[in-house]
């Protein structure tokens, strides 16, 4: 297994569950069935191959936990094939209803402008035509070799980060089978050597499905950690989703909310 891989199963996981989420407050429960189906299957082939259907503790220092047989990443390609059949026949029905698009068109609109000013990342950013992508622009084995194609539209509303949703599933699905392909022989974790000396800083910097995500840490003596420090992409996603909220009608808050979907803790990290 690679850790990019478990990023994107991550990042379709999470996509499914918004699509249905967003379907559902525009009074779509059709959508919310669906996308709760599909997504339901994606983890429980995440339970089966990794052993959590969130793949806790499959990324470990030096490493991953599991490795992938032929076996395992044929039926990981055969669920990416199954996925995208379906998903797009769902987009089909999303596009053309005119319920669900007049409640996402103009909706929750931040103008590229604003995202800009006020550092909005990730999915909701490039939605906003801002075409930022930590997989392309700071780009980490396998990605620099996977020819990551970033998904970006300039609507700005929840029509957009609908769309960008989407096409992120699918792009997401076709790296998934990528890595698959290339998955290399040998160890899947090496041992790590601590720094000798206190005050050894390091960073780790990640494209999330929901923005960069990036954790800052502190080693001191006997390699203890003395100070971490996650930051969640949703510490500077609220504020521009208090923009996004301006001038709609009430009833549309659970929508443009959900179409950010950040993460409370998150903004207390």
């Amino acid at each position: 297994m690679c850790i990019r891989d478990r990023l994107e199963r991550e990042r379709v996981a999470n996509h499914l569950g918004d699509l249905g989420a967003l379907g559902n407050d525009a009074a779509l429960a059709f959508g919310l069935s669906q996308f709760s189906r599909l997504r339901e299957d994606w983890q429980r082939l995440s339970r089966d191959l990794f052993g959590h259907r969130f793949m806790m503790d499959a990324v470990v220092p030096g490493g991953v936990a599991f490795d992938l047989d032929a076996s395992a990443a044929a039926r990981v390609r055969a669920q990416c094939d199954a996925i995208e059949r379906e998903v797009r026949t769902l987009r089909g029905i999303y596009d053309e209803h005119a319920g669900l698009q007049d409640r996402f068109m103009t909706t929750g609109r931040v103008q590229r402008e604003l995202a800009l000013r006020l550092g909005l990342t990730g999915m909701a950013a490039r939605a906003s035509g801002v075409a930022q992508d930590l997989r392309v622009d700071q780009p980490l084995e396998p990605y620099r070799c996977l020819d990551v194609r970033p998904c970006v539209h300039d609507g700005g509303d929840v029509a957009a980060r609908v769309a960008v949703r989407f096409d992120e599933i699918f792009e997401s699905l076709r790296l998934i089978r990528r890595i698959c392909d290339g998955l290399p022989a040998g160890p899947v974790a090496c041992g790590l050597s601590l720094p000798a000396l206190s005050g050894a800083r390091g960073l780790g910097w990640v494209e999330g499905w929901r923005g960069e995500v990036l954790v800052a840490l502190e080693l001191g003596e006997a390699g203890r950690v003395t100070r971490c420090h996650p930051h969640d992409p949703s510490w500077q996603n609220w504020p521009v989703l208090e923009h996004a909220v301006i001038g709609n009608i009430v009833p549309d808050f659970p929508l443009i909310n959900k179409s950010f979907n950040l993460s409370y803790s998150g903004h207390d990290l």
